[in-house]
């Protein structure tokens, strides 16, 4: 059930690093939606169903707060845990977390809303419940590694 979802590992590329040989700081914006994609996928929440049903899902916010720098070849979990759902709109959390040594790196948040193909909220309770029901389970989840 809640403890069988796998913590997401990125590992560090080189062509994510800048001139000071560091990860650059747009990056992490990418390692959260990979995160995000792959805990959606775990839940039964997968964008490209909902896609299929005629609900995208747009960034509405996003922003990172950097504690320590990551380096290229560094393995790194994004964990992201729904921070607030309310049918409409999801938040979700992030925290970037050394593998090796348990640091933690980044933090950040995403905001996103639900609409149909006319770009229109939508309830998801009302159009996927079971998506619905999906992030209600999981949104007290809160990744241990």
């Amino acid at each position: 059930m809640k403890n069988e979802l796998k913590p997401y590992i990125h590992v560090a590329q080189y062509y994510e690093t800048d001139q000071m040989k560091i990860i650059h700081h747009s990056n992490y914006i990418r390692w959260f939606e990979e995160a995000r994609i792959d805990f959606l996928d775990q839940i039964g929440a997968n964008y490209a169903n909902l896609e299929a049903n005629g609900i995208v899902s747009p960034v509405l916010t996003v922003e990172a707060q950097y504690k320590a720098m990551v380096r290229y070849g560094d393995s790194v979990y994004v964990l992201p845990e729904i921070d607030s759902y309310n049918g409409i709109k999801l938040c979700l959390a992030y925290r970037v977390i050394d593998v090796a040594t348990g640091e933690l790196r980044t933090t950040g948040k995403s905001q996103h809303c639900f609409l149909n193909e006319a770009g229109r909220p939508v309830s998801l309770k009302k159009v996927q419940p079971h998506v619905h029901d999906s992030f209600e389970k999981y949104r007290d989840h809160v990744f241990s590694v």
